[in-house]
């Protein structure tokens, strides 16, 4: 949800979605903020923009949302489950990174599965650079490159 608005997280992002691109077909999308959110809740912000999310999937999308309370994975087992999921008949796989309240119930529904980078809550602009960052270490891995030392 919206722009990476901090330079330095702006090149991060602009780094690892290059790399990234060398591995595998690649798309970053970024749904627009909702506008005079201001004075709305939290929860309606949520319904909102969960509704924005929903109509961009197609039904046979494998839906990943990013989420503190996911599933979290050692770098090597996510390259592993990574590579499950790719070798999986052609279907998109979608990375979902959810605004600063996260998503909606309908959204959380949908998913195929929760992913975790820490039990922590980053800002959801920082999250979009550690994503690219682990995808990029996950194809590395899997190409057994010398990037992740283990």
């Amino acid at each position: 949800m919206g722009k990476t608005q901090e330079k330095y997280l702006a090149e991060g992002v602009q780094l690892f979605d290059r790399r990234l691109r060398h591995y595998l077909p690649f798309e970053w999308v970024e749904i627009p903020d909702l506008k005079n959110v201001g004075k709305i809740p939290g929860a309606q912000v949520r319904q909102l923009e969960g509704e924005l999310i929903l109509r961009r999937l197609k039904p046979d999308d494998h839906l990943v949302l990013l989420d503190e309370k996911g599933r979290s994975f050692p770098s090597m087992q996510f390259a592993a489950h990574l590579d499950r999921l790719l070798q999986r008949p052609a279907r998109r796989m979608i990375f979902h990174i959810g605004g600063a309240y996260g998503f909606s119930e309908a959204v959380y529904l949908r998913a195929d599965e929760q992913l975790s980078l820490s039990p922590m809550t980053f800002p959801h602009q920082l999250v979009r650079l550690l994503l690219l960052e682990q995808l990029y270490r996950a194809m590395t891995i899997l190409r057994n490159e010398p990037y992740h030392n283990e």
